[in-house]
């Protein structure tokens, strides 16, 4: 499956740094536009078939939505696939990181595989955000900033 989004940039920190960042869920909301955290479901934390309850927020809406980790291969790759409170698909997640001269590639990727109902009307709705995919691109580059930030600091 090819992503409907993807951007790398490379962050001055080992791989295994900048894994335990984006693993970490509960604090994804210190790097992302919209996501400010959530909860690791029957204690697990991350690991493959994980459960996460995230939580969003665009202005005064906020939301939370199912997450299931599908892919875990330490220090490598992390993906997660996000559902609505009712199990609509909505989207895939995935971080890839790859050691580089400055210390780790990191790309992360945004895969659009919800229903057409879910991009057309629920989650425009939901979220306060017609253009999902621009919105998206947007908050990639600001993650992946936020990440070359942290390693810098």
């Amino acid at each position: 499956m090819k992503p409907t989004i993807s951007r790398s940039i490379d962050v001055p920190a080992e791989p295994a740094a900048v894994w335990s960042w984006v693993t970490d869920l509960p604090r994804m909301g210190e790097l992302s536009p919209e996501n400010v955290g959530g909860r690791w479901l029957d204690g697990t934390g991350p690991a493959l078939g994980a459960r996460f309850r995230g939580r969003n927020r665009n202005g005064e809406l906020n939301w939370w939505t199912r997450v299931r980790v599908v892919a875990f291969e330490p220090d490598r790759r992390f993906a997660f696939d996000v559902r609505t409170p009712f199990g609509s698909r909505v989207s895939r997640w995935e971080y890839v990181l790859a050691p580089s001269a400055a210390g780790c590639l990191v790309t992360e990727n945004w895969y659009r595989i919800g229903s057409w109902v879910v991009r057309k009307f629920m989650g425009p709705r939901v979220t306060g955000r017609a253009d999902r995919p621009g919105y998206n691109a947007r908050s990639i580059e600001h993650t992946l900033a936020a990440l070359k930030a942290r390693a810098e600091a």
